[in-house]
């Protein structure tokens, strides 16, 4: 039997990665726009695959556009990694992650 300690540290660590997998993810898909940006639609012409780029890893799966209708940007933003930032804090409010 697994104890709850070792159990609580393999999900910390599983939720640690996950979070690190996305956010790779979502700074190199990001980061070709031009920044500062002020709104989402200015992401699109930046995104792989347009509105449908995908962000997944281990339980999650989600397109930009889907992350667009249910998160709220506070913009401007500077830099990708300001914007990943605040996705990221936003998912884990929501227990998306």
């Amino acid at each position: 039997m697994v104890s709850n300690d070792i159990y609580a540290t393999w999900m910390l660590v599983w939720i640690m990665a996950d979070e690190a997998e996305l956010r790779e993810q979502m700074e190199t898909a990001f980061q070709d726009a031009d920044y500062p940006i002020s709104s989402p639609m200015e992401l699109i012409p930046a995104l792989p695959n347009g509105p449908s780029t995908k962000f997944e890893s281990e339980g999650f799966s989600m397109t930009a556009m889907e992350l667009n209708a249910k998160l709220d940007g506070d913009f401007p933003y500077e830099s990708p990694e300001s914007f990943v930032d605040d996705i990221i804090a936003q998912l884990k409010d929501q227990n998306e992650i």
